[in-house]
């Protein structure tokens, strides 16, 4: 009888060390690595290039050669790991979003956001796999390492006026997929030391329009993705109520997000816009081989937008 409830304490003991090792295990693998958080950064160059990106014309992927390195696995789209001619690793991303996707992760840097680097193919043939066109292809940078998602509502720049404006810009954009997990943390090791950067990393549910309800179940019912005529006929500002914005935002799942934001934040965000001319904006929709008619209408419901944002923010919308 002693022998077996030795046997049964050692058992405890060993559970119980088992089981308080395993918060401090998680604890540990979802720590966030040591790195300055930047989510936003002052434009020094006023004419950014839309049309090349963030990576330029140096990072423009090699197609002298491509091979497949494996299928992905993730998200709803079909994607492809590959390796260009200048052996740069980089995620090929088929389907309507492509388009899109490269053309609001343009905008959002000629803004000040930290973004991926991506560019849209016309056409690319994956062996193996088959030729396809509008292909967007987003770098996997050795100096990049992807760390875990960020939260909208518990990140360092909470309140800030960045990431108020970053929530003003997923309305500008009709983006639909708000969900934490669309965010990512990347570790750049740099010049000035290592940064963490704080971005979005699925762009691809834009340049179309939210449902029109909230209703559960029910919200998912007018979504679209990547139709400009419908992009262009989308509410963006209702007007401007108790000195906050009154967004137009319908049928996704930000659970209250876009309340709270001011006057003052939505005007920090306006300044933004001032560097950015009509010319860049059709080359961030030229860089995503949009058509001559479509590239007239985003540019054109682009600028609405702007022009609806800085007439909110000079109090000028009924309501103020």
């Amino acid at each position: 009888m002693q022998q077996k409830s030795s046997k049964k304490l050692i058992l405890i003991v060993l559970f119980l060390m088992l089981a308080s090792g395993v918060p401090a295990q998680k604890k540990a693998k979802n720590a966030v690595e040591p790195g300055k958080p930047v989510l936003w950064e002052e434009v020094n160059d006023p004419k950014r290039d839309l049309f090349a990106g963030p990576g330029g014309e140096e990072m423009k992927p090699d197609l002298s050669s491509v091979k497949l390195i494996q299928q992905e696995k993730s998200g709803h789209n079909k994607k492809y790991r590959i390796k260009d001619g200048s052996d740069r690793i980089w995620v090929a991303k088929l389907g309507r979003e492509s388009q899109p996707e490269t053309a609001a992760v343009r905008i959002l840097w000629g803004l000040g956001y930290k973004t991926e680097i991506n560019y849209l193919v016309p056409t690319i043939t994956i062996p193996g796999v088959g030729t396809f066109e509008n292909v967007r292809l987003e770098a996997r940078p050795k100096q990049f390492k992807r760390l875990g998602q960020w939260k909208w509502r518990d990140n360092p720049f909470v309140g800030t006026n960045e990431l108020q404006a970053l929530k003003i810009m997923m309305v500008f954009l009709t983006n639909w997929d708000l969900l934490d997990l669309q965010n990512k943390i990347l570790r750049v090791d740099g010049k000035d030391g290592r940064e963490l950067h704080y971005i979005i990393s699925d762009l691809g549910a834009t340049f179309g329009q939210h449902g029109n309800n909230n209703i559960p179940i029910f919200y998912r019912l007018g979504r679209k993705t990547n139709n400009p005529e419908a992009w262009s006929k989308a509410g963006f500002i209702n007007g401007v109520k108790n000195g906050e914005l009154q967004l137009a935002s319908t049928g996704q799942k930000s659970f209250g997000l876009m309340k709270g934001i001011t006057v003052d934040q939505a005007r920090w965000l306006s300044v933004r816009f001032e560097h950015i001319d009509n010319g860049q904006l059709a080359d961030a929709f030229r860089a995503a081989n949009y058509s001559p008619a479509d590239i007239d209408i985003l540019t054109k419901a682009a600028r609405r937008r702007i022009n609806e944002l800085i007439s909110s923010t000079s109090g000028s919308v009924s309501g103020n």
